[in-house]
């Protein structure tokens, strides 16, 4: 069994008790008032430990008042736009205390720069194991050739992106690992012709795939297999597709989801079920995964709202409007509120009918023109002319 599936405690049992009791929870979709009602006690202990320990969060909280009698109230805490960790450094602890240093893009532009203590990532890394047990996919007895389609690591790169692929590898054994973007010794370089080679070979040896990471570069590839008249490769049907980062940098040449599921399914030989999407972030690593009928349903360790663009008040089902995540997992920063970049709309459980109880959302894109780049955004810019 995966290591990530270990206990963990928090910083200071007794003032967190209620974030560990949640955190413990392995049940990914787990619902019910008894789930509320502990989300809500353990937000309490987080906006209060935050509040002892960063100026800047206390003066939020002072401004703000006393903690939300209901879920419904969870638009009334304070909150934290994203883009504020691009610009500024905010602990909740000592500097000395930081296990682990990662930022939100590649290399150039505005980067989110942050901080974990051993908790926060732990427990982060938790979440994903629990809901690749909830979905099966931790096999420690069926080895697997990994295709990762990002950035090959290399000393003190520590692009989010990058660090959470290579974890993921270590829920099923590692025959062999192939990167997508390779490093050159002078930055990264997109090896689309490396990329069908080590298909080929995956298809010829047989065993499970399982290919992790930005799904343009997938996409680019299978485009260029067609292309080259390179028949339909028939992949081990235990093969596993997990998606994330997004298209930002090529809008343009984005296709939908359905569509690339099935150029998959036809260039790889996957079966659709076995192809998810993720959805997170640097500064909320909350997983956010498909359910089988592709979308992201909230995990039990946090909530989502939909913000109104214009007025920022909290938006009921089916609206559009920036994407709220709550979380009190985290201890090392104050983001157990953040708001994102992202545009997005919020569903009840049974609008999707795939037997989860938990809400899901849809991700509809990035809001507005600007600055902002991703991990996603950076790799895009390794694609051209290719």
């Amino acid at each position: 069994m995966s290591k990530y599936l270990n206990p963990i405690s928090v910083p200071d049992p007794q003032l967190l008790s209620e974030v560990q009791r949640l955190c413990d929870i392995a049940n990914p979709y787990a619902a019910g008032t008894d789930v509320d009602e502990l989300f809500l006690s353990a937000m309490e202990q987080a906006n209060t430990w935050h509040a002892k320990r960063s100026p800047f969060f206390r003066s939020l909280w002072d401004a703000k008042g006393a903690s939300p009698a209901s879920i419904d109230g969870l638009g009334e805490l304070p909150m934290v736009h994203a883009n504020l960790f691009k610009t500024h450094e905010i602990l909740s602890l000592d500097p000395a205390a930081v296990s682990l240093h990662l930022t939100s893009s590649g290399t150039s532009g505005q980067k989110s720069q942050m901080f974990f203590d051993e908790w926060t990532i732990r427990a982060a890394q938790r979440m994903v194991a629990f809901i690749f047990d909830h979905y099966g996919w931790i096999t420690p007895d069926q080895p697997v050739n990994y295709l990762l389609s990002s950035y090959q690591p290399t000393p003190g790169f520590k692009l989010g992106t990058s660090f959470t692929d290579n974890y993921l590898c270590d829920f099923a054994p590692a025959n062999s690992v192939e990167y997508v973007l390779r490093h050159t010794g002078q930055g990264h370089e997109f090896d689309m012709f490396g990329t069908i080679q080590a298909m080929v070979r995956f298809a010829e040896e047989g065993m499970p795939v399982r290919i992790l990471g930005f799904p343009a570069f997938l996409y680019f590839t299978l485009e260029r297999m067609r292309d080259l008249g390179v028949p339909p490769l028939r992949l081990h049907p235990d093969s596993l597709v997990f998606f994330g980062g997004g298209w930002k940098g090529h809008a343009d040449k984005q296709i939908a989801k359905t569509e690339l599921y099935d150029l998959v399914e036809h260039h790889l030989g996957i079966p659709n079920e076995r192809l998810r999407d993720g959805f997170g972030s640097v500064e909320h690593c909350v997983p956010y995964v498909e359910c089988r009928n592709h979308n992201f349903h909230v995990p039990v360790w946090s909530r989502v709202l939909i913000r109104s663009v214009s007025d920022r008040r909290a938006l009921p089902f089916g609206e559009r409007g920036f994407l709220q995540l709550v979380s009190p997992y985290v201890t090392s920063v104050p983001a157990q509120s953040v708001v994102m970049a992202d545009l997005a709309s919020l569903y009840p459980a049974a609008e999707c009918g795939c037997g989860l109880s938990t809400p899901w959302f849809v991700v509809h894109g990035r809001a507005g023109i600007s600055r902002n780049r991703s991990c996603a955004v950076a790799a895009a810019e390794l694609l051209k002319g290719k």
